[in-house]
């Protein structure tokens, strides 16, 4: 495996498993945002629910649907018929190879400031909602399944994205940018989606999930509840591992509650959740413990209503196991693209259908990055904020980059994320 194919061009799920019952949760937009690109005028496919499906039958047929009329197989013979070298996009170029895209950053003198570096970032270049059915659906088993189902794979990924120079700050130098702001504050967290924080883990084995889970996530609910003033609750569910060189068994195990091994980073600007998914993934995790590898819920509908009714917020953490040289994680600040809507990605499972986000380029976009970020360095991102008035963040996008200043051969992250929820 080589370096670029290391990167993934597909995010995770935002948790995956089974949703039994049809919760309709309310599209709740942004102040001022606009409408996202997306399905249904934005609402949840688990308003098409059929006996339980979660609504998987009415998305497999706007899957279809939006094959027949062609509207993916027109982008790729655009991006194929394309001439060699720079496209040019509605947003300015773009580039089909990352080498090409950091050449083209060399030629502009494209320049960063003390701690930033300038570097490609793989952005969607597919304005439509897509979908994808995940390797774990019946569709995949079914030898009858109609050919145009490949084009629900997820490796099409790659073919809707281009390469786009971006400028990264150092985000422990933030308040240099925003004066008076620190990182290592939920100041910064509310009005950028971004935070750092520090943790010294008792954690010995990040490749232990049982361990993980006993030590590693009960270190991380601490955390936040001491981060977050005002905050009720703390909930980690899960987690994931990234390391590209790891020699042992990277197989995942849901029964054993064991995320396994990745050893691909995803490589495209992108968000987990959304204004549904992100009450969708609150509600299944607090009424049916769904894939939830911390500790067991026990809430009812009715007492699940009213936990959602107050503030909550989704958040991911990520932890290095060493100093991170290849393969940093990068984030967006949410000033940059508060205006900007966001395009759907449905990922079609065989009883749910989760909603993950893409983002087309925009050059201000804000991003940062923790160069070498050390093992007591938590970088905290936001996926989803319940507040919807405009006065905080409601998420940062991110994807994963190569870094130019360091090595190609040089040591691949290794790190944990862990996935969790907070209760205000």
């Amino acid at each position: 495996m080589n370096l670029h194919e290391a990167i993934e061009d597909h995010p995770a799920a935002e948790g995956g498993g089974s949703a039994p019952s049809a919760y309709v949760p309310p599209l709740q937009l942004t102040k001022g945002q606009p409408p996202p690109i997306a399905a249904n005028g934005g609402l949840s496919f688990m308003s098409f629910d059929r006996d339980g499906d979660g609504g998987t039958g009415a998305a497999l047929e706007v899957a279809y649907q939006d094959i027949a009329e062609g509207h993916l197989q027109s982008f790729i013979d655009w991006i194929g018929n394309a001439p060699p070298g720079p496209v040019e996009t509605r947003w300015g170029l773009g580039f089909r190879e990352y080498d090409e895209c950091l050449a083209y950053i060399r030629e502009q003198n494209i320049e960063a400031p003390e701690g930033g570096v300038a570097l490609p970032l793989r952005y969607s270049i597919y304005e439509r909602p897509s979908y994808s059915v995940v390797s774990s659906n019946t569709l995949w088993q079914d030898p009858t399944r109609p050919p145009e189902s490949k084009q629900l794979r997820e490796d099409y990924y790659g073919i809707r994205a281009l390469y786009f120079p971006q400028v990264l700050r150092d985000a422990r130098r933030i308040g240099e940018y925003y004066p008076g702001l620190s990182p290592y504050t939920p100041e910064s967290m509310d009005r950028l989606g971004v935070s750092l924080a520090h943790l010294e883990s008792r954690c010995t084995n990040f490749y232990d999930s049982a361990e993980v889970e006993r030590v590693f996530y009960p270190e991380i609910e601490k955390l936040l509840l001491d981060f977050f003033p005002g905050a009720t609750d703390a909930l980690v569910y899960n987690h994931d591992v990234f390391d590209k060189d790891y020699q042992g068994d990277r197989t995942e195990d849901q029964d054993a509650k064991n995320p396994g091994v990745n050893s691909r980073y995803v490589n495209l600007v992108h968000n987990d959740l959304n204004d549904n998914s992100g009450r969708v993934r609150c509600r299944e995790l607090l009424t049916k413990n769904l894939r939830n590898f911390g500790r067991e819920q026990r809430y009812t509908e009715g007492e699940a209503d009213a936990k959602m009714s107050r503030r909550f917020m989704s958040l991911n953490l990520a932890k290095p196991m060493e100093t991170v040289q290849q393969f940093p994680f990068v984030l967006c600040a949410w000033p940059s693209f508060a205006d900007q809507p966001y395009i759907t990605n449905y990922r079609i499972y065989d009883d749910r259908v989760g909603e993950t986000t893409r983002f087309t380029y925009r050059p201000d976009h804000e991003w940062y990055w923790i160069p070498r970020q050390t093992p007591t360095e938590v970088s905290m991102l936001k996926c989803y904020d319940s507040v919807t008035d405009g006065s905080v963040s409601r998420w940062s996008f991110h994807s994963a980059c190569i870094d130019p200043t360091t090595p190609l051969d040089a040591p691949c992250r290794r790190n944990v994320v862990v996935r969790s929820y907070v209760f205000f």
